[in-house]
């Protein structure tokens, strides 16, 4: 008995019975043979309710599990199938793997949480598995908490930008809480029904609740935020496709025009540029504007009083 306890505790598993420990000599690998727990018998894998069962599914079949030093381990069980009305004819679920998953749980989460402090080409060829895999795993893991925990409960002040990826002019809108400094929502595109979808998931009674929302020039944003956050002040920040300095004023999203006070919309300069030097490159200048005050580049010459030269 202590054994099996000890087992359980090395493969990260709950509500589960380990009924034997085996070495397969073909794969070299440690299979645990496993069942579930009386309570979490013949019930859906996708809602998780008691249901009766249909039948006996494709046999039995394995789970990878974390390795036990540089032993690969697996976990190994029947998988029946049950018939749910909701969601149909269904293999049942099981206490240490997600629904669809080839891994347990444990496995599941260790490579959720390196996917996020490392690459997903290191995190694959330090646990074995393919590329395509740690994807995968993170969607399920990351689709689990979304459905445990609420990430738009408490938004007052955001932080709405779209960012490229890939090659093609891909875009992303993004958008944070200000208050936690945590990514809240992502979807691809930068356009005014990417935002409206946003909103729409955020909902009408929270979208009154936006106290402030920063936010480049971009009209898209400022149209939409005008038209679904009456109650919000857009804070303008520097676009980094922008030239210029960023604008020192904030305004109402639900009025547009001029600022506070009656002033109007600064404008772009023509160039934000310093005048080029006479040997063609730029002069770096100071942020109060002054080049005197940077010490001179020993690549200076003599052709040129340039600092950058």
């Amino acid at each position: 008995m202590r054994s099996k306890r000890v087992w359980k505790r090395l493969l990260g598993v709950e509500h589960t019975v380990v009924d034997d420990v085996l070495v397969d000599e073909a794969t070299d690998a440690i299979v645990a043979l496993v069942r579930p727990t009386r309570s979490r018998r013949g019930r859906c894998g996708i809602c998780g309710c008691k249901r009766p069962g249909y039948d006996q599914g494709e046999g039995r079949r394995r789970w990878r599990a974390l390795d036990l030093g540089v032993v690969q381990a697996f976990v190994e069980a029947d998988a029946p199938r049950v018939a749910c009305p909701a969601h149909g004819v269904v293999v049942a679920a099981v206490p240490w793997a997600r629904h669809g998953a080839g891994f347990t749980r444990a496995f599941e989460d260790t490579t959720a949480w390196l996917a996020v402090h490392t690459s997903r080409v290191a995190v694959a060829e330090l646990l074995r598995i393919g590329w395509r895999s740690v994807g995968r795993v993170c969607e399920r893991v990351a689709a689990e908490q979304a459905r445990r925990t609420d990430r738009f409960a408490g938004l007052r002040r955001i932080g709405i930008d779209e960012i490229s990826h890939r090659k093609g002019q891909r875009y992303l809108t993004v958008v944070v809480d200000h208050a936690t400094g945590r990514l809240v929502w992502a979807a691809p595109g930068r356009d005014e029904q990417t935002l409206d979808g946003f909103l729409d998931a955020l909902g009408a009674e929270r979208c009154a609740r936006i106290e402030l929302v920063s936010a480049d020039a971009a009209g898209w944003i400022a149209n939409v935020v005008a038209r679904r956050c009456p109650a919000a002040r857009v804070c303008l920040t520097r676009s980094t496709s922008s030239r210029g300095p960023p604008t020192r004023w904030t305004r109402s999203a639900a009025r547009s025009g001029t600022p506070p006070g009656g002033v109007a919309t600064p404008r772009w300069p023509a160039s934000s540029r310093a005048p080029a030097s006479r040997c063609g490159r730029t002069r770096r200048t100071s942020p109060a504007g002054s080049a005197a005050s940077w010490p001179a580049s020993p690549r200076s010459t003599g052709s040129c009083t340039a600092p950058t030269c």
